[in-house]
């Protein structure tokens, strides 16, 4: 992230340098740029990333980028498709492949800090696929189009959209990765707790982001890009809200599935074996959505 917004600035001062120092970059003379509408198809190759209740930086926790754990980066692709108008606004579908983590033991340089996050000694894992439609706007182009000025080679953008995710959060135990959500880890879905509603695996998202796209000849470009994900929801992680009354595990479950959810519910003891968890303590922070970004690099051909 720290290398992206460098690289964006610069992009932005070469767009807006004086033509002339582009007059051997300018594609506009190319049969492709002359057209009003072209089609792209492209792939892509990144990183992936999540703000959630888990891991996260020294003290009670911070908003945005400042609670990110770069540790936490997990490969990131797609393939996508795309039509646009005078290369100014373009409509993109896409299909992401991704995985995303967070976990608590990264606090532990910073344990005195944080209030008891360390010590909750919770994780998640949990793939990621995402569908996407997204409009991209190249303001520069807008610019070039209106005043009847030739093309240049390099267009930051934004965009933004809607998306449609899956995701399955898991955690790791005795070797093995258990699904968390079967197991209504903060009483989701029972009748003690009717205000914690079952949460979905399958939910509608909102990308948000921009990017630089570099023409690299009529028919093929790249771009370096950053979507953020704004999500309808907190448990991505499956982390939430407050400790339940374990005993009540035991009223839906049985077996393994019964040893699975206490090992799983309050990890506390695996720290501190003397620790007592109290019906109500914090187990995460319901005032705040989670959120995943990724941040790749497309190559796409133009037909």
């Amino acid at each position: 992230m720290k290398r992206f917004f460098p690289l964006l600035g610069i992009a932005i001062v070469l767009v807006y340098y004086p033509k002339h120092s582009f007059a051997q970059a300018d594609f506009s003379d190319d049969p492709y740029f002359k057209s009003n509408v072209i089609y792209e198809f492209g792939a892509s190759l990144g990183v992936m990333n999540c703000l959630t209740d888990l891991g996260g930086g020294k003290g009670v926790g911070k908003s945005f980028l400042k609670d990110l754990n770069t540790g936490n980066t997990e490969p990131e692709g797609s393939v996508f498709g795309s039509i646009a108008y005078k290369n100014a606004l373009v409509l993109r579908t896409e299909m992401v492949w991704g995985v995303v983590k967070a976990n608590d033991k990264v606090l532990q340089s910073v344990k005195e800090s944080t209030f008891g996050r360390y010590d909750r000694n919770l994780s998640f894992r949990s793939t990621i696929f995402e569908v996407s439609l997204v409009t991209e706007i190249h303001p520069v182009y807008f610019k070039r189009y209106r005043l009847h000025e030739k093309l240049p080679r390099v267009s930051p953008y934004l965009l933004g959209g809607i998306g449609y995710f899956i995701f399955n959060p898991m955690a790791k135990l005795t070797n093995t990765w258990v699904e968390l959500r079967p197991l209504h880890t903060e009483g989701q879905g029972f009748a003690e707790y009717p205000d914690r509603k079952e949460y979905k695996l399958k939910q509608i998202n909102f990308p948000v982001g921009g990017g630089i796209k570099f023409k690299i000849s009529e028919q093929v470009n790249f771009s370096t890009e950053c979507v953020y994900r704004i999500l309808n929801t907190d448990y991505l992680d499956d982390v939430s809200t407050n400790y339940i009354d374990p005993n009540v595990f035991k009223k839906y479950f049985d077996g393994p599935k019964l040893a699975d959810v206490l090992a799983l519910n309050d990890r506390q003891k695996e720290i501190d074996p003397a620790h007592t968890t109290t019906v109500g303590d914090i187990r995460g922070n319901p005032k705040k959505n989670d959120a995943y970004f990724s941040l790749n690099f497309k190559v796409a051909i133009t037909f």
